[in-house]
């Protein structure tokens, strides 16, 4: 079941085309779009498909991908590194939250939110002895380099970052900003 024709005029005009492209695309003629887009004649199925097939590969096309967004230098740490050196390595950064790795696997995240109650929760010198496997979080999610950027707003709803994969290793990641960064 094709969609409704009412949102052609809307996909083509957001891609940028002319009724002319969009025809030239979709093997159809100008006129043909013009009476479509008009209500002015009974579509053909066919061409009707061909039109809808046309805007879903521009659409691909002008996608923006995880990979062409995300930052290649993923700064973690690992799950024996102690408190206080997490909380080192985050100012050092300027990082709020850090993947936490079991060799090159991610095994769970820590963030300020994390370590503050911990600290806060805790003796002084409680704290500072604990490692950061004992009061992670659960690791952040991972897509791969190829997804399109969309997945990603719907994960950073519910993650402070994304991590990216490739062949099963970690090769970036993204975070709220990043992905802010690019919608402005």
């Amino acid at each position: 079941m094709l969609p409704a024709l009412e949102i052609i005029p809307e996909r083509r005009r957001k891609l940028g085309l002319t009724q002319s492209q969009l025809a030239e695309l979709a093997g159809v003629s100008q006129s043909y779009i013009a009476k479509l887009e008009a209500g002015n004649i009974e579509p053909s199925y066919v061409k009707v498909k061909a039109l809808f097939e046309a805007l879903d590969r521009l659409e691909q096309e002008k996608q923006v991908s995880v990979g062409q967004i995300m930052n290649r230098s993923v700064v973690g740490i690992q799950k024996e590194t102690s408190i206080s050196d997490a909380i080192d390595v985050m100012r050092r950064n300027g990082f709020s939250q850090l993947p936490v790795m079991d060799g090159e696997r991610s095994v769970g995240s820590i963030s300020e939110g994390s370590l503050l109650d911990h600290m806060l929760a805790a003796k002084k010198n409680e704290s500072q002895s604990k490692i950061v496997s004992e009061i992670m979080d659960e690791p952040f999610p991972q897509v791969g380099e190829d997804a399109p950027v969309s997945l990603l707003t719907n994960l950073l709803k519910f993650y402070p970052a994304v991590l990216v994969q490739r062949k099963g290793g970690i090769v970036g990641i993204v975070t709220k900003a990043d992905l802010l960064g690019i919608l402005t």
